[in-house]
């Protein structure tokens, strides 16, 4: 490293803070952007039928923990694997109690629809691209420089800060439950995986399947869409037999030599578009392209499975028991606040519940249809999973509960919250108000925690520059180097709490 140490004041002087950062960031910048890249070029996807001994989740997020870790043992930490789990990094201070940092190293499935390398960081135009960059590899790297520079700083620590990496925080965060069954939680600790300023609380989630019963005789050969649960699904895709009735109108429409031809296209009105195509045979291929986006925030996004069940349904395109089934879920389907299943509701603290059907599966005759909600403090995962429940048996189907977390919240008038929050102000010169959200961190999982950026949604973004566990993940350079100022800021902050 070539930052050069400086020595603050007893008393906190957050300007100073955020002056010293400044310089570490323009001494290291490409060195900061190289760990990122190191992270970012693994395909950290969890695989559990490729697990092993010490490698519970994968190779993928196996060699991204390796590679985190080394970079940690790179800037002088000492470091731990923890049965390739989970692993950590400490920062030693004048006593063993901690402030904790939480990030995690595994991503979301790269998906279609990219249009550079989904695991090569891309630089273009000021920002920096590939899966991971903004959840969650890009900013924990940020993480670990800013407890660099607070080492270089020279301050006196009164605190141990440990960084705890996670490996399986996408799709269950097993991993903290493996830590914690070993390890005693931090004082107090905060993961860089959210929105600015911070959140001092998360609302509840559930998910689960609904499954229809054995469709005999069904029209529908192939239905699939969506690559992750808790997403909207940005593409789906269906091939459907059409019934002797039907195949009259679509003769002649095929194009030699089996190709197929494009017969509509739609344009619905929730946004998104479909193409339907006559494959010959009496076979119809329907291709959605809806808008992907995180299902805590399911406004922001087009729904591609919903494209393809509102078609099949509006034009008779399946069989009886297709139809029965398909009409149940497209009540999930049409209204991501729970009305259409009977469970909208809000609260003071977090707003509307919100709800969504992120994977469709068809195989073994059976459809499957994926829910995930985030629900606030007027109703409960009980409630959510009866309602899932009476839906699926309406129509003779079936539904189970998967992963369930209550909603997380804490007063944000607590120090370590105002701390983090005078860290945001300083780097950006706002004024800034704490906020709860619908998306689930690692946070909720520890006696006392907040997610603390680096996202900005209201910065206005490239047209093809995606946001987390979306196509072209992509993140401002200018964006990610205010997060590190308040990252130090933060650190330098928590310092001069009582955490006792």
């Amino acid at each position: 490293m070539n930052s050069q140490s400086t020595q603050f004041d007893t008393e906190l002087d957050l300007g100073a803070v955020a002056e010293a950062a400044g310089r570490y960031i323009d001494e290291n910048w490409e060195t900061i952007v190289a760990d990122m890249g190191a992270l970012i070029s693994v395909e950290s996807v969890e695989d559990r039928e490729a697990a092993a001994e010490n490698a519970p989740y994968g190779p993928g997020p196996r060699a991204a923990l390796d590679a985190a870790l080394a970079i940690a043992d790179r800037l002088g930490f000492a470091v731990c694997d923890v049965d390739g789990c989970v692993g950590y990094a400490d920062l030693a201070g004048e006593t063993e109690t901690q402030i904790g940092i939480i990030g995690h190293v595994d991503v979301v499935p790269a998906g279609p629809g990219w249009e550079f390398s989904p695991f090569a960081l891309t630089r273009k135009d000021g920002y920096l691209i590939g899966r991971g960059v903004l959840d969650d590899k890009g900013p924990s790297v940020l993480a670990l420089h800013a407890m660099k520079m607070l080492e270089e700083s020279g301050v006196v620590r009164p605190y141990t800060v440990r960084f705890i990496f996670g490996a399986n925080e996408e799709t269950g965060m097993a991993d903290v439950a493996y830590y914690r069954e070993r390890f005693a939680d931090p004082a107090f600790l905060f993961t860089p995986d959210a929105d600015f300023p911070v959140c001092h609380g998360e609302k509840g989630g559930i998910n689960g399947w609904i499954e229809s019963a054995l469709i005999e005789n069904g029209q529908i050969v192939e239905l699939a869409g969506g690559m992750a649960a808790n997403a909207v699904p940005g593409v789906a895709h269906a091939l459907v037999r059409l019934s002797e009735d039907r195949r009259e109108a679509y003769e002649g429409l095929g194009a030699e030599d089996g190709a197929s031809r494009l017969v509509e296209k739609v344009l619905p009105d929730a946004g998104g578009a479909l193409e339907v195509f006559y494959e010959g045979d009496g076979m119809l291929r329907l291709e959605a392209a809806g808008k992907s986006a995180h299902a805590s925030l399911p406004h922001l996004g087009v729904n591609a499975i919903g494209i393809i069940v509102e078609y099949l349904l509006a034009n008779d395109l399946v069989s009886a028991d297709e139809r029965n089934f398909l009409e149940a879920i497209w009540k999930l389907l049409a209204h991501t606040d729970g009305s259409g299943v009977g469970i909208a509701c809000a609260d003071e603290h977090f707003g509307s519940l919100t709800i969504v059907g992120g994977v469709i599966q068809l195989a073994d005759g059976r459809i499957r249809q994926s829910f995930d909600s985030r629900y606030p403090t007027c109703t409960t995962a009980d409630e959510i999973a009866a309602a899932m429940q009476a839906l699926a048996e309406s129509v003779g189907a079936s539904s189970s509960v998967g992963h369930v977390m209550v909603p997380f919240l804490i007063d944000p008038q607590e120090p370590t919250i105002q701390t983090l929050l005078a860290a945001y102000n300083q780097a950006t010169g706002e004024e800034a108000k704490p906020f709860t959200m619908g998306g689930a961190t690692y946070a909720r999982e520890f006696a006392a925690g907040a997610s603390f950026g680096p996202a900005m949604p209201w910065i206005e973004t490239p047209e093809w520059a995606g946001g987390i566990h979306a196509p072209n993940e992509a993140v401002a350079d200018d964006v990610l180097k205010t997060a590190f100022v308040a990252y130090a800021c933060a650190l330098h902050g928590l310092m001069h709490v009582d955490l006792a």
